[in-house]
């Protein structure tokens, strides 16, 4: 019974992949600054990252809104929420337990991810903000 289950489950997504169901979501890249450097860590803080306001807006980011962070220098990767910085200041401040595997000074990713139909996602655009 379970197998015939699955094989129905298999099968009824197999049609739904092929006739691009406009209900079925599927998750993008949505937001990404690449290669900027951490100006600061604060172990103290609760968790989080800290990035300019300005940044954020940039690429579409929100307060609290969940983030990948990549840490170009040692290969590590975390995700936590976004804290909305002080305009102007290019601030990118990993605080709480983060600050183990991320230092200032390290050079990182920041993506974020949104769910999206299905038949939109090959139209799509992620905004993009790339550091040298």
């Amino acid at each position: 019974l379970v197998r015939k289950r699955s094989r129905v489950q298999i099968s009824v997504l197999a049609h739904l992949l092929k006739t691009k169901s406009h209900w079925m979501l599927i998750e993008v890249l949505k937001s990404k600054i690449h290669r900027i450097k951490v100006t600061d860590g604060n172990l103290d803080y609760i968790g989080s990252l800290t990035l300019d306001l300005d940044l954020m807006e940039k690429v579409g980011l929100v307060h609290g809104e969940k983030i990948q962070v990549l840490n170009v220098n040692n290969g590590e990767r975390l995700e936590t929420y976004l804290i909305e910085g002080e305009r102007g200041k290019g601030e990118v401040i990993v605080n709480g337990p983060a600050t183990y595997k991320v230092k200032k000074g390290d050079i990182i990713i920041i993506n974020s991810y949104a769910q999206i139909e299905f038949e939109l996602a090959s139209k799509f655009q992620p905004k993009l903000l790339i550091f040298d």
